[in-house]
């Protein structure tokens, strides 16, 4: 007889049962696996040693879009609201209400995927998970309580951690990463911002909203290096206006902890040295993934889990999925790859697909958003192209809402007129990715996207004009 046993006094699932998947992770890989793998009839259990949710939905995308989004409202008020014809006196900050803001957001949406594991009749377990012998795992509750759970299938979604640099410790006072950013008690006066990535970029963007002198520094010799060109010096040009000191091309030599406070020594790009001192030091500089432990588990050069063309790992039945394996690292490429894997375990025919083409969203202020190449890339590869540009500065609705920066840029073939990449900065950027997203996957041509009818007025006018601007005859030039 199976019977529900609390594992750390959290969790449940049925011990005497074989599931016919293990899911170890419960981030926007693990828990989209179970409920895909559920859907298909199949008997689920899923490992996580935190919340479910993962890093994306606690430690991350979700409490981080509750920051901005107060940030925004704040920038509003206390900058902006004379231009609306607002009068509402001196804006404070709660600090600590604007943290218990986004923790409870987070939490909320946590105890939304409890919900549909109940729903979905899949069990859980809290703990850390190993595998110990195929379609075994064991689970390690915080108490120290092991158990065993058996499994046709195993798809490890684990994910990845922030990345610790040796000489960089952390200490979660002075020296901190992106989940400390997160819950910092008190506001600090001044920050320092290693690494211009998406989380530093939005966590700069944060900060100074509310008052903090930030300074961001990146090795690269642009901010948001993996951006097009055009929309790293957009966002850069951006940033140095609203007061952020940005340094592009900059090397932090080393961090001396005073305590109280953080001072860097900085060998910027023209090669001269500064020293830089603030009240924390914010180093974001990518993440390294989390690999369970697995005997015989075979890693790439770089730590993460070797899959196949169906994410399978070397081991009999093992799959992995998401941050852990490397590639296109964002919340919605796990979940993609999450869903592919299970159906291609259990779907007879089923093709497992790969994450090729994949939106990328920084929400800082103006947002960024993309898709497809970059101008770059294509210069490098000899590939003729046309670009049309259109700045939301013409666009009616962007004048109308007081949100005039920043551009949509169209990358299309020249031969064949079909769209190669799309990169746009400013308002509601991150949502208007999806529409040159599906005219790619769709394969659709200039001419396709021209023959549409744009509603008037909105802010996607601008990929209209920018689509009109590749042929020399945008109408709001």
């Amino acid at each position: 007889m199976n019977l529900r046993i609390a594992i750390g006094g959290i969790m449940r699932y049925d011990t005497g049962m074989k599931y016919d998947l293990i899911v170890i992770g419960g981030g926007p890989a693990g828990y989209v696996g179970a409920i895909r793998a559920a859907q298909l009839g199949k008997s689920v259990v899923c490992i996580e040693k935190e919340r479910v949710g993962g890093t994306c939905l606690n430690w991350g995308c979700i409490p981080t879009k509750a920051l901005l989004k107060n940030a925004e409202v704040y920038n509003t008020m206390a900058k902006h609201a004379a231009e609306f014809g607002i009068s509402c006196g001196e804006v404070s900050v709660d600090w600590p209400a604007v943290i218990a803001r986004s923790r409870a957001i987070s939490e909320r949406l946590s105890n939304g995927i409890a919900f549909l594991f109940k729903k979905n009749k899949i069990s859980s377990v809290s703990g850390t998970a190993a595998i110990t012998a195929p379609g075994k795992v064991q689970v390690t509750a915080e108490d120290g309580t092991v158990s065993e759970i058996e499994g046709d299938n195993i798809l490890i979604a684990t994910g990845a951690r922030t990345r610790e640099v040796p000489v960089f410790p952390f200490n979660g006072k002075t020296i901190i990463g992106s989940k400390d950013a997160l819950v910092m008690e008190k506001r600090p006066e001044s920050m320092i911002v290693i690494g211009s990535g998406a989380i530093g970029t939005e966590l700069s963007y944060v900060y100074h909203s509310f008052g903090t002198k930030v300074t961001l520094i990146e090795a690269l010799p642009r901010i948001l290096p993996n951006e097009d060109n055009d929309v790293c010096t957009a966002v850069e040009r951006s940033f140095k206006k609203q007061g952020i000191t940005c340094m592009a091309g900059a090397k932090v030599e080393s961090l001396t902890d005073h305590g109280d406070s953080v001072t860097a020594l900085v060998t910027a790009k023209n090669g001269k040295q500064q020293e830089i001192t603030a009240d924390v030091c914010l180093v974001s500089i990518g993440v390294v993934p989390v690999v369970p432990q697995a005997e015989g588990l075979e890693l790439t050069e770089r730590g993460f889990i070797k899959v196949n063309e169906r994410y399978a790992t070397n081991l009999p039945g093992v799959y992995a999925v998401g941050d852990c394996i490397g590639g296109i690292m964002l919340a919605h490429t796990a979940s993609f790859e999450a869903e592919q894997a299970v159906e291609g375990m259990f779907e007879p025919g089923h093709t497992p697909q790969q994450a090729t083409l994949v939106p990328g969203c920084t929400y800082c202020h103006p947002q960024v958003a993309s898709v497809g190449k970059r101008e770059r890339e294509l210069k490098e590869a000899g590939v003729e192209y046309t670009v049309g540009k259109f700045a939301f500065q013409a666009i009616g609705k962007a004048v109308a809402s007081g949100e005039t920066e920043g551009f949509v840029k169209l990358i299309f073939g020249k031969e064949h007129g079909e769209l190669l990449g799309a990169h746009m900065v400013g308002e509601c950027a991150t949502e208007m990715i999806a529409h040159p997203e599906l005219a790619m996957s769709s394969e659709l041509t200039l001419e396709d996207l021209n023959a549409m009818i744009y509603a008037h007025p909105t802010l996607s006018e601008a990929i209209h004009e920018a689509v009109l601007a590749s042929q020399g005859r945008a109408i709001h030039a």
